[in-house]
């Protein structure tokens, strides 16, 4: 074999085993590039997965707190629920005060008592209490029709009797003494006829003293 065989030979085993070598360096580079993105993609995407599911609970708690305060601005901003509150209130203390009245009526004692003429059917005495009263200071009976001594005789008459505003009809009211009135008053259909007795208290109002349940109506 001649030197320059020998020679070209060695130089394309020599070419050979760099190109190999670069294959190689190159080969490398690849693999640590690829799991290099790997790693990223991974962690990354690991990351952001996270980011999102804050996200959506921060979102959903804020949707909370928004559908909360709507709803309360709902209810008060609706006036007829309101209202309606307002009228249950007002039936229950008109209830409470209705129930107060008729445990007063039961509460009251009554005694037979000396009637006054023959037109008495039955005459009787309670102890019932004045009716209270707005005006101050002397007192002087005034007998005039709307006047606050009327006023408030008809609800110490109404008391006595127990016949209520709408269903009594004043047949006639006169002085009865110093301080004192006399009143008859039916129901309106006039099946019953009350000659009642009242008296002045001083700073309280009209008393009712006696009540007669007259035979007939004298003052028709």
């Amino acid at each position: 074999m001649s030197e320059s065989d020998k020679h070209s030979r060695l130089n394309k085993f020599e070419k050979r085993r760099k190109n190999t070598k670069l294959i190689s360096i190159f080969l490398i580079a690849g693999a640590l590039l690829i799991i290099l993105l790997l790693g990223m993609w991974l962690f990354g995407g690991g990351n952001d997965g996270t980011e999102e599911q804050t996200g959506n609970n921060e979102n959903e708690s804020s949707d909370f707190l928004i559908t909360e305060e709507n709803e309360e601005e709902a209810e008060n901003d609706n006036p007829e629920q309101d209202e309606s509150d307002n009228d249950l209130a007002s039936d229950e203390e008109a209830n409470d005060e209705e129930n107060e009245e008729n445990d007063a009526d039961e509460e009251i004692e009554t005694e037979e008592a000396e009637p006054s003429d023959g037109n008495v059917a039955e005459a009787y005495t309670g102890d019932w209490s004045p009716v209270g009263t707005e005006q101050e200071g002397p007192h002087t009976t005034s007998f005039e029709g709307g006047s606050q001594d009327r006023i408030e005789m008809r609800r110490a008459i109404t008391q006595a009797t127990g016949l209520s505003e709408d269903n009594m009809v004043e047949w006639w009211i006169g002085n009865g003494g110093d301080q004192k009135a006399v009143a008859t008053v039916s129901d309106t259909a006039e099946t019953e006829v009350y000659r009642v007795f009242l008296s002045w208290v001083d700073n309280e109002g009209w008393q009712p003293t006696k009540v007669e349940i007259l035979i007939e109506n004298d003052k028709k």
